[in-house]
């Protein structure tokens, strides 16, 4: 039996007929996610915590167009983020109440964040892939963090921010897990001081640090005062590039990821000079597993390649960056979310 022939000519296979929409959904998720913000900076959310309102008086309160405001519901309705009632009202779903600032774990300062310093950065994500100068440092003319510390009110907004990136999660992560021994805990870059609380909270013989850079440092000691902690964590102001204080177990939350290997090297060297021999270092970040399974951590390392010099690491690159600072890591924690506990000690 003759083989069939061969159509050389014949170009690309045509893709599944559901592959287009799905890479159309990825190609307009710049415009979902400004529709989003636009959301939570009128604060709509907030507004309906009490129950079904009229595009009408929604609009009124916050200053929108009533018109604008009916067809922005009406574009993130069908995304699950509102529901149309009768005639013209309207209601938030259990993802969009997320973005109320009166809920428990409001996502909301997290899509101001983003949308403020994040957003504009990404467009020059293709100079990043080229170059490997990060695109925030190529679009604000600046690294990113020396232009959040510069410019007016933005620190206050990243503590916000990572305060509500991690708040929806901090009950359910830390829930199972104790600090290794030790009477004082210093957290290094500890943004407005609501992890190293939680931390000490039910420990009440240990004493914090919360160490940070100054216009950090400020805003913190608002937080940790409203947090009834102010007798048993002390800030102190400083640059973990240059020193750190003394301590007996450190805690490092998503800073690493900031910054590349040789930077990294640093600040653990900052801390092995602050440190005496058995010091306990705690990392507590996200750990990239192998292969193509989904984890947040994947999608994160997209805001590490555009924003910073730093990346996500895997268990291995974790013990080889410890190691190359004078580090062994101990064990490795995994919580039910993203977020592992890293655990290293100082020989």
């Amino acid at each position: 039996m003759e083989n069939a022939p061969v159509n050389e000519t014949a170009g690309p296979e045509m893709p599944p007929e559901s592959s287009v929409p799905a890479m159309m959904q990825l190609l307009g998720g710049f415009q979902i996610s400004q529709a989003v913000y636009v959301v939570a900076k009128l604060d709509i959310a907030t507004q309906l915590d009490d129950g079904p309102r009229s595009i009408g008086d929604l609009a009124a309160n916050c200053g929108a167009r009533p018109e604008l405001l009916r067809r922005l519901v009406r574009s993130l309705a069908p995304l699950g983020v509102f529901r149309g009632l009768d005639g013209d009202m309207v209601e938030t779903t259990a993802i969009g109440a997320t973005l109320s600032s009166r809920r428990p774990g409001s996502l909301r300062d997290i899509a101001l964040y983003w949308m403020e310093t994040h957003y504009l950065p990404f467009s020059e994500l293709l100079h990043t892939a080229r170059t490997g100068e990060p695109a925030a440092e190529r679009y604000l003319g600046q690294p990113f963090f020396d232009w959040v510390v510069e410019t007016p009110g933005m620190a206050d907004l990243q503590n916000r921010g990572m305060a509500g990136f991690t708040g929806g999660l901090r009950d359910r992560m830390f829930e199972d897990y104790r600090l290794p021994a030790g009477d004082t805990v210093a957290d290094i870059g500890g943004a407005d001081g609501t992890i190293l609380a939680r931390l000490l909270n039910s420990e009440p013989a240990r004493r914090g640090i919360l160490f940070d850079l100054p216009e950090v440092v400020e805003v913190a000691q608002k937080k940790i005062a409203e947090l009834g902690m102010a007798d048993r964590i002390e800030t102190v102001s400083g640059d973990f590039f240059e020193s750190v204080p003394p301590a007996d177990v450190y805690v490092m939350s998503a800073v690493l990821h900031d910054w590349d290997d040789a930077s990294c090297v640093r600040i653990l060297e900052s801390i092995k000079s602050a440190a005496a021999p058995g010091a306990r270092l705690v990392l507590i970040e996200g750990v990239v597993p192998a292969g193509d399974e989904p984890h947040t951590t994947k999608l994160i390392d997209l805001t590490m390649l555009a924003l910073t010099t730093g990346k996500e690491r895997s268990a291995n690159e974790f013990e080889e960056l410890l190691a190359s600072a004078g580090f062994t890591l101990d064990r490795i924690v995994p919580t039910r979310e993203q977020y592992s506990f890293i655990e290293a000690r100082l020989p």
